[in-house]
């Protein structure tokens, strides 16, 4: 499955801090299929949608 990175946060983050759980959840608000995902080489949190097929007009 491919997917769109919309932000990605710093892993090493204040302790009770969710910064990436936070921006996902006001994107679902809107209506958008957010979660998180760890980028263990980054060491970040990575928000993602699904990558949407592209719409093609014959």
């Amino acid at each position: 499955m491919r997917r769109t990175v919309l932000e990605q946060f710093p892993a090493g983050g204040p302790r009770g801090s969710r910064p990436a759980e936070e921006f996902a959840a006001a994107r679902r608000g809107e209506g958008m299929p957010a979660e998180v995902v760890m980028d263990l080489e980054r060491d970040a949190f990575l928000v993602v949608v699904p990558q949407q097929p592209a719409d093609r007009a014959h």
